[in-house]
């Protein structure tokens, strides 16, 4: 085969893949017209846990990978469309007709009910609908008649949108499932639409208290951006603070948009707080606040820190010198704990090393580097912080 037909043959091939991202069409379908709309249809962020690494389908031209859910109870249509395939094997044979399946599926819903116990209602403003619109947050676990089932529908989603997504052994009795449901109307009846949930695994500590850390949390793409993620951990929190014997809530691996969310919500739990006082948090970070955070809000004391440290910052005149300086040092010293340590490390290694290795471990901890990475850390952090703070104030 000549070079040119072998060019030919490659670019033939290369139109039969498709990007799985793209081709991967998710929908949450409320009423029988969102099958058909356009602009219900949302793509995952990750497909590669099903396809491959590379991402890409082969064998197909406009390849639509249907996975559609119902708002509330997640029951699925499931549907593989294209314009052309490398070869059509069976083409005698014809599906089933799954759509009007999926519609008496729909018609169901009305039936559907949120699982466990109501703990949280809040309402948010939707520009689109013109009104506000009601949300509620349930406490429930997998001996609750139905959830089961549901769980594996809605656990479905963590591998579209959470790239390194495992499923949780639901046996275990010391999960927890935190869900957020819409509540709408829809002729007349009070329907409910899933938008997101968390797990929580509640770890022993000895000897008699537990540690519950946020395993999952997920927030539906349509519903992203509307502070749902903030109001479930909050949430959470508050559920947690009524057990004494919970020692501190924590986060498994925890995301950067998650650290972004805690900061705020444990920001705003920590303003209720008299040692997060104004008159307090001029007198520098204290055992009180450690104790008290702890006590009253399950929160450690290294995020307890971190709190202080943003309302600091907000009780904190930047553009006099020498409280702008005073803040700076203060956060400085902090995030120069692993720099101490390196030295620490240092002095031992003079013990043991001969002198051409101890010169390699020294020019890698240079001193004005160490300098120059402790300065971009802190303008990191005290970005960071403001945006909390910025937040705090649209809340």
């Amino acid at each position: 085969m000549s070079d040119l037909s072998m060019n030919d043959m490659e670019k033939k091939l290369a139109e039969y893949k498709c990007d799985t991202n793209e081709a991967v069409c998710l929908k949450l379908v409320r009423f029988p017209e969102d099958i058909d709309d356009e602009s219900t249809t949302f793509h995952p962020e990750f497909s590669h846990q099903l396809y491959g690494d590379d991402e890409v389908a082969f064998g197909y031209k406009g390849l639509q990978i249907q996975l559609y859910y119902s708002a509330g109870n997640l029951s699925t249509l499931f549907k593989v469309k294209y314009t052309a395939r490398v070869t059509d094997t069976f083409d005698c044979m014809e599906p089933d007709d799954v759509e009007d399946d999926f519609i008496s599926l729909l018609e169901k819903e009305a039936n559907f009910k949120p699982f466990g116990s109501l703990l949280h209602t809040y309402k948010v403003h939707n520009v689109e609908a013109g009104e506000d619109l009601t949300y509620q947050i349930h406490k429930v676990d997998i001996s609750c008649p139905g959830f089961r089932e549901y769980h594996e529908r809605l656990q479905t989603f963590l591998m579209w949108f959470i790239e390194t997504a495992s499923f949780i052994d639901v046996d275990d009795d010391r999960w927890d499932f935190f869900l957020v449901f819409e509540k709408y109307n829809k002729d007349g009846e009070t329907l409910y639409a899933t938008v997101g949930y968390m797990t929580v695994y509640n770890y022993y500590v000895y000897p008699d208290k537990t540690r519950p850390r946020v395993s999952q949390m997920l927030v539906l793409l349509p519903f992203q951006g509307e502070g749902h993620g903030a109001q479930l951990l909050e949430t959470v929190h508050r559920y947690y603070c009524t057990s004494a014997k919970v020692q501190d809530i924590t986060a498994e691996d925890p995301s950067e948009n998650y650290v972004k969310m805690r900061d705020f919500v444990l920001v705003k739990l920590c303003l209720t707080l008299s040692s997060f006082s104004s008159e307090k948090l001029s007198q520098g970070f204290s055992e009180e606040m450690v104790s008290e955070a702890r006590e009253k809000l399950k929160i450690n004391k290294k995020h307890a820190r971190r709190v202080y440290e943003i309302l600091r910052l907000q009780n904190t005149d930047m553009s006099d010198e020498e409280k702008a300086r005073e803040f700076r040092l203060e956060v400085k010293k902090r995030l120069y704990g692993p720099y101490r340590k390196n030295q620490r490390e240092l002095t031992k290694m003079q013990k043991c090393l001969r002198p051409e290795e101890l010169a390699s471990h020294i020019s890698q901890m240079d001193t004005r580097l160490q300098h120059e990475e402790l300065d971009k850390s802190y303008q990191d952090v005290l970005a960071e912080y403001r945006r909390v703070l910025e937040r705090l104030a649209q809340a």
